[in-house]
């Protein structure tokens, strides 16, 4: 299909760019939220991000904008047979926005999925829509069964051949792919939630439809109720009452007429509040701490800033129900329907105005522009205005607190460290230790999208796989164990989802439990045989291991009285449930008899199942753990951590070293790959720093 692009030459819509496959074409959308038009000074890294030591450009307003070139991928051209024998051809269809369904009717949750697709559907003629379903790996019988039983109402194509989906690739029993009207893709789910609901939450909100009749949208849902209030005003005998104005935006700072932080919030909002249409525009009121009127009024007038409502809160009783206790300026956004947006403490003269624009424009229903920084990192914040139910699944992620964990242990300051737990570590514009940017702790959008995200840098991920980005921290030396398809559901947007349907008090109890690090660490592919089978060939270490307490663990348990508990044994036996490890049920007392050698904590406890390194002919380096040569609180405390909790062993974490120390058994020395003796280094927390500071040593390099 032929037409005209930005620039007014002919291009082909519908077609494989030279020497791309269907494939390709297809995988680069799987997990991919959305693709968008492309900002100034695009990155063109399509590889995962490298450290370099380029200056820092401060952050700018993106500049004049520049010939517009798409750079979202074309959806192939296709053609099938719908059910009711029309030939229908995808490239017809060029002028409407395309919301393809791809189903296996035979396969569970396609049934709800199928709901939700129609439901959707009933909105496509006003929102410039069409759903077509691609129906395949079934009978044309079955097909039909299922479009009659599930009262599907939209298009549906016979793939039963599985001509088309072989065409494109797509191996997916569900899948879904959001298609612009000049046949350009923009969003692509290769899988889809278990319920009809969120199915259709997340088609509404790719689609940008108002959410479902009866139904709230998943993040509007949590925003909290702006607390009434009725004040005085400055000049005026009638006060204000917020609730008085429910059906309008309306913008309450709280200020302080002196401070210069609030002038320069108030003088951008008196720029851009007239930009707006009058009857779309945000009603702001100042709510003014100190309460001196006369001073108040003359201030502002001579600041040439006195074009708003000023209130004031003499009994403090507004400053309490908005929490404001500490610095001013505090500016809350509330929305139409009386629930606060956002908010917004202090005035950072970079980051706030472009960002600040960006809220004004969604809280009144305008075009949002994208004003990303055109050099540097713009942080989770500028996402979130218009992904905001992807940023409201982070936060219950581990990489939302990711930064949290270096300050707690003391390695805030240790540039290997931090460079994996920050957004654009020792990069132009990015997080830096000298001047660290609050905005850009901890593992945040740009670190897994790129700098802008496919806004900015459309080439970061390479066809929609996540791999390589993930792997440049989640290594063998600092995240053991780690498994991408397993642990991609952690941090998928689509996957966590149903997060943001949790009540307020689930919602802070998830988050509290999401306090300390969690996930399970140790590789459970091979079989747990038992610390015995070490003894042969580590003699020294097993006899100093021997002489620990792990050694009597299961004895401790059996002094208190607690060797008959299942949540006691998981910690003091080894690999418990697992295959070839304790058993987790039974007579427990019995068991401890029957595996002794089970039934402590034993060298597999630490360094992993070992049935894949003591097998016959096995290759022995890389088939085991070896800790020596580990960032200690990236991996051994994880290790550690997950028994020595707060619960049983409260403070461990900041005593972790000297602990380590006295088990310490290894015929490697920390950070060197060198045989036990080699290094002038003696002790394991001057072994550890030389580790950070040298990467002198690599698991991988051991593998053979």
């Amino acid at each position: 299909m032929i037409g005209p692009d930005v620039e007014g030459e002919p291009r082909v819509a519908f077609s494989y760019p030279e020497g791309v496959r269907a494939t390709t074409l297809l995988s680069s959308l799987i997990f991919a939220l959305s693709f968008a038009c492309g900002g100034d000074d695009p990155a063109k890294n399509s590889s995962a991000p490298k450290k370099t030591s380029t200056p820092n450009v401060s952050p700018a307003e993106p500049a004049a904008a520049k010939p517009h070139t798409r750079r979202e991928r074309p959806l192939p051209a296709f053609s099938g047979w719908t059910i009711d024998g029309e030939q229908l051809a995808i490239s017809s269809l060029l002028g409407k926005r395309l919301l393809l369904f791809f189903f296996n009717p035979e396969v569970k949750g396609a049934d709800e999925a199928a709901k939700a697709f129609s439901s959707v559907n009933e909105s496509s003629g006003k929102h410039n829509f069409r759903v077509i379903g691609i129906a395949m790996g079934s009978s044309a019988a079955k097909i039909r069964e299922f479009v009659d039983t599930n009262q599907v109402e939209f298009t549906v194509i016979d793939d039963s051949t599985a001509a088309i989906s072989q065409q494109l690739g797509l191996r997916a029993p569900l899948a879904v792919l959001g298609v612009d009207a000049e046949g350009y893709m923009k969003f692509g789910y290769g899988s889809l939630p278990p319920s009809r609901a969120d199915v259709e939450r997340m088609l509404r909100e790719n689609l940008r439809l108002p959410s479902a009749e009866g139904e709230s949208d998943p993040v509007s849902g949590q925003r909290p109720e702006a607390p009434d209030f009725l004040a005085d005003v400055l000049d005026e005998d009638i006060p204000f009452s917020l609730s008085a104005h429910r059906g309008r935006p309306v913008i309450v700072m709280f200020f302080l007429h002196t401070c210069p932080h609030c002038h320069e919030a108030l003088r951008f909002l008196k720029e851009q509040l007239p930009t707006i249409s009058e009857d779309a525009r945000p009603i702001l009121v100042g709510v003014e701490i100190s309460g001196r009127r006369r001073s108040v009024r003359s201030e502002l007038s001579s600041q040439d800033l006195d074009f708003f409502k000023v209130l004031f809160d003499d009994d403090q009783k507004i400053r309490n129900a908005y929490g404001v206790h500490g610095g001013v300026p505090d500016i809350f956004l509330i929305d139409s329907a009386g629930k606060i947006t956002a908010r917004v403490q202090g005035w950072r003269g970079q980051e706030d105005p472009p960002l600040m624009r960006m809220r004004l424009a969604k809280l009144s229903g305008q075009p949002i522009p994208m004003l990303l920084r055109s050099q540097g990192y713009s942080g989770n914040e500028f996402c979130g205005v218009c992904h905001e139910t992807q940023l409201d699944t982070w936060q219950f992620t581990q990489h939302a607190s990711a930064y949290g964990t270096l300050v707690r242990h003391g390695k805030d300051s240790d540039g290997e460290c931090v460079s994996c737990h920050v957004v654009g570590y020792d990069q132009t514009g990015g997080f830096e230790l000298s001047h660290p940017s609050k905005n850009l702790e901890n593992v945040g959008c740009e670190s897994c999208h790129g700098r802008g995200g496919p806004h900015l840098s459309p080439g970061f991920v390479d066809a929609g796989n996540y791999e390589p980005v993930c792997v440049t921290c989640h290594d063998t030396k600092h995240s053991l164990g780690f498994d991408y398809a397993t642990f991609l559901p952690r941090v998928s947007h689509a996957a966590n989802l149903y997060l943001t349907q949790l009540s307020p008090n689930q919602r802070a109890e998830k988050l509290a439990a999401l306090g300390r690090p969690g996930g399970e660490l140790l590789p459970t592919t091979a079989a747990y045989v038992g610390s015995e089978s070490c003894a042969g060939c580590h003699a020294s270490e097993f006899a100093t291991w021997s002489a620990n307490p792990h050694a009597r663990a299961h004895a401790t348990l059996k002094e208190k009285g607690a060797d008959s508990q299942a949540e006691c044994l998981a910690c003091h036996t080894t690999g418990m449930g697992r295959e070839g490890g304790f058993p987790d049920n039974g007579d427990f007392s019995a068991l401890a008899l029957e595996t002794p050698d089970l039934a402590r904590v034993g060298c597999e406890s630490c360094h992993g199942p070992g049935g894949n390194h003591v097998a016959e002919g096995a290759v022995r380096r890389g088939t085991i753990l070896s800790l020596g040569d580990k960032c200690d609180s990236c991996v051994i405390l994880q290790i550690c951590g997950g028994c020595h909790d707060d619960a049983n062993d409260p403070g461990f974490e900041f005593e972790v070293l000297d602990k380590i120390e006295v088990l310490r058994h290894g015929t490697i020395e920390a950070g060197t790959g060198k045989p036990l003796g080699t290094s002038t280094s003696t002790s394991l927390r001057e072994l550890s720093d030389h580790a950070l500071a040298t990467h002198a040593f690599s698991w991988l390099d051991q593998r053979s």
